[in-house]
């Protein structure tokens, strides 16, 4: 009976996403260049990873991941937050990777470990809410709210909320903002498997006035809108993953001038050009829009 209500469920959900999609009047064999099926609802109702080889495919913002693993909900120094979404599966290089840092973090003053936000969905893809990115099974959330236990309940970790650092729209941290935030962000940028890690402007402008002895690890830290309750840490694709597609490296220097820059342009916001064209919504990704291989991914067992 409980086999029954979820699949019942999944399917109810697919069709509301697919509700406004005409069906595909084309085959849907992998790679298919005319598959018009929307990606999301297809990635956003696979429940489990698919049984094969561990493979990031394509980019963070347009890609899959096959072999996807899931976090375990808790471990000795994280705990997987909102578990609803069953977004706690990634690669296995971002399995350890989350768990090594979430042991760093333990030696923080005031830290447990880790509440982990978003990773990626068991077959990574477009997800129905929310990201852009977070689909080849690279890039996790981890929140700011310095976990006092590790043994939260379900129901609490889909209540309880982290914490925002900003102030002043993010130009600058405000009083939660301690030197253990600064110690397991330098941590996170300084390990090797990291490509970038996006934070808001003023924790930025913040590390750099703080940073002291070798600097080089504050390059991969990059001021982007929003991100004061959580940090977004994206990974180098794996050695040996020829289907990934790498971030681009970050610019040469340690990228504070540029942080100082975003601060500058929230506090003094140019005015708005009357004739700057109005935004072009962005279109919904379809199967024909990510890698072949990612057919081939929804279609495994």
């Amino acid at each position: 009976m409980v086999r029954f209500i979820i699949a019942f469920v999944l399917a109810a959900g697919l069709a509301a996403c697919q509700a406004d999609v005409p069906p595909p009047e084309v085959s849907q064999a992998a790679g298919d260049p005319n598959d018009t099926r929307i990606a999301k609802a297809l990635f956003g109702a696979a429940p489990a990873g698919s049984a094969q080889t561990p493979q990031p495919i394509g980019g963070y913002s347009r890609g899959c991941q096959a072999g996807g693993q899931q976090l375990a909900e808790t471990g000795p120094t994280w705990q997987a937050m909102r578990l609803s979404r069953n977004r706690n599966w990634a690669q296995p290089t971002t399995i350890d990777y989350v768990q090594d840092l979430s042991r760093f973090a333990a030696t923080q003053p005031g830290w447990e470990g880790l509440y982990v936000g978003d990773m990626s969905q068991p077959r990574g893809g477009p997800m129905l809410t929310g990201h852009v990115s977070h689909q080849s099974g690279l890039d996790v959330d981890i929140w700011m709210l310095p976990p006092d236990r590790l043994n939260l309940t379900v129901e609490e970790r889909e209540n309880l909320s982290s914490i925002s650092m900003r102030r002043q729209a993010g130009a600058f941290t405000n009083s939660r903002w301690t030197p253990q935030h600064e110690e397991i962000l330098k941590a996170a940028a300084s390990d090797p498997r990291t490509a970038r890690i996006f934070v808001f402007p003023g924790a930025k402008v913040a590390m750099c006035n703080n940073a002291t002895g070798d600097r080089s690890w504050l390059s991969k830290i990059r001021p982007w809108w929003g991100h004061h309750y959580h940090f977004h840490v994206r990974l180098n694709c794996p050695d040996g993953a020829t289907g990934c597609t790498n971030q681009t490296p970050p610019p040469a220097g340690d990228g504070c001038d540029d942080a100082q820059a975003w601060v500058d342009r929230i506090l003094n916001p140019p005015p708005p050009d009357p004739d700057a064209p109005a935004p072009t919504p962005r279109a919904e990704l379809t199967m024909a829009d990510l890698p072949g291989q990612c057919a081939a991914v929804l279609n495994a067992q």
